[in-house]
């Protein structure tokens, strides 16, 4: 991965606020209306924070998590936050990723997402999207692709992660009050994840 996390970040906040209103909407589905809108001001909070000079990976995914962590309201912000935390300890220092890197980041924030949400996959949550994706990144590498190869699949898997969620009863967060009434909605927290996935693999592509 070539340098340049301010870019990337930029890039994921530029997405994320692009699909707002898609985020709220999915969320006004099952839970609070307000996952677009927070996580816009969330991101727009982060690129107030970083400056073109950031160009410590980990030192810069710590700033935007913890960010992230404060502005970001319901259970989105720790969990994104604690994400992008948990990704900036095994990247400090670094001003490029290798794939191996990257298959790393994946396992770490997950590993947080896991701890901090007390989730596991199928559950109707982000881990829906990110789990699926980072399987499919780490099959991919070992299959010979490049970064941009892997990061195709995990956003191919992320995207049918979204559409399982359509089919699965919610188990956390608001959404778990709905019961089998949650059913044919798709889960916010996994959309928005796709979302920056795509975001990272696009950039990567640009480069």
């Amino acid at each position: 991965m070539p340098g340049g996390i301010y870019e990337c970040i930029s890039l994921i906040s530029e997405r994320i606020t692009a699909n707002k209103d898609l985020l709220t909407e999915l969320d006004r589905e099952i839970g609070d209306s307000d996952h677009g809108i927070n996580m816009a001001r969330g991101f727009q909070a982060v690129m107030e924070k970083l400056t073109p000079e950031d160009t410590d990976i980990g030192a810069t995914l710590k700033k935007a998590g913890m960010t992230l962590l404060s502005k970001v309201g319901g259970a989105s912000g720790p969990l994104y936050g604690t994400a992008y935390m948990e990704a900036g300890k095994i990247t400090a220092g670094k001003t490029e990723l290798t794939p191996e890197d990257m298959k790393a980041v994946f396992e770490a924030a997950i590993a947080g997402i896991q701890k901090r949400g007390k989730a596991v996959e199928g559950e109707k949550t982000m881990l829906d999207a990110i789990i699926p994706a980072s399987t499919a990144f780490s099959r991919r590498l070992y299959e010979g692709a490049d970064m941009a190869g892997a990061l195709d699949a995990a956003c191919e898997a992320a995207r049918e992660g979204v559409e399982y969620t359509k089919t699965i009863i919610a188990t956390k967060g608001r959404a778990s009050y709905l019961g089998e009434r949650s059913i044919g909605h798709q889960d916010p927290g996994a959309t928005s994840a796709m979302i920056t996935l795509e975001a990272i693999r696009d950039y990567i592509k640009g480069k």
